[in-house]
């Protein structure tokens, strides 16, 4: 997204912002703010795990050294297929490593602990929050562009069917109300993943309530 040029996530313009006053570099800064959203967890109840503390490094240090490699495309015609690709891996990779269960990343985790307390749907969560981390950014001197829109409004949507997608046996079974190992609705057998070993692999978040909405 940053390469496309055509504005940057709502988290980022947030990151930008910060950097133009401090000097540091974009990924320096998200590292630095995903330590300072940990502290938001408290509250929620939220807990850490592998996944959570991975995320705060390595997100940051991936954009650094992607944006020092990533050529900067010219043409429009190459840039709008970049930002578009970008904004759907995103999505992805926030259902994929959320469902393998290691821990949210900071930002997530905010998310995922919000729509717990709130009862609100991950996409209405996910999508407030980057709408006052976006008003943040531009209050610090940070630029939004067409591209910052489109993340915005979906990667809420995106990250919700991506959860779906990704979900484990188990999961689905508890969104669909079927009992681990048990039958469906319609007689089809259902195999659930990770239930004999006593209830030990939990989710660190209710991943059935998010699969339902």
């Amino acid at each position: 997204m940053v390469r496309s040029g055509l504005g940057l996530p709502p988290w980022d313009v947030l990151h930008q912002g910060v950097a133009r006053h401090t000097g540091l570099s974009i990924g320096t800064v998200s590292i630095c703010a995903g330590a300072a959203v940990l502290l938001l967890w408290v509250p929620i109840r939220q807990r850490p795990g592998l996944g959570t503390v991975s995320n705060v490094v390595l997100v940051g240090l991936s954009m650094d050294a992607t944006v020092w490699l990533a050529p900067e495309p010219r043409s429009l015609a190459v840039r709008i297929p970049v930002l578009t690709v970008a904004v759907v891996l995103n999505g992805a990779a926030t259902g994929l490593y959320i469902a393998a269960r290691f821990g949210p990343g900071p930002r997530d985790g905010l998310m995922t602990g919000l729509h717990r307390v709130t009862g609100r749907s991950v996409r209405l969560v996910r999508t407030g929050i980057e709408a006052a981390v976006l008003l943040s950014g531009l209050l610090l001197g940070g630029t939004a562009g067409a591209g910052t829109v489109v993340y915005a409004l979906g990667i809420g949507p995106l990250a919700q069917l991506f959860l779906r997608v990704f979900a484990l046996p188990d999961e689905r079974a508890r969104a669909a109300g079927v009992p681990p190992g048990g039958s469906d609705p319609g007689g089809s057998r259902v195999v659930a993943r990770g239930t004999a070993d006593g209830g030990r692999r939990r989710a660190w978040w209710r991943g059935g309530a998010i699969l339902r909405r």
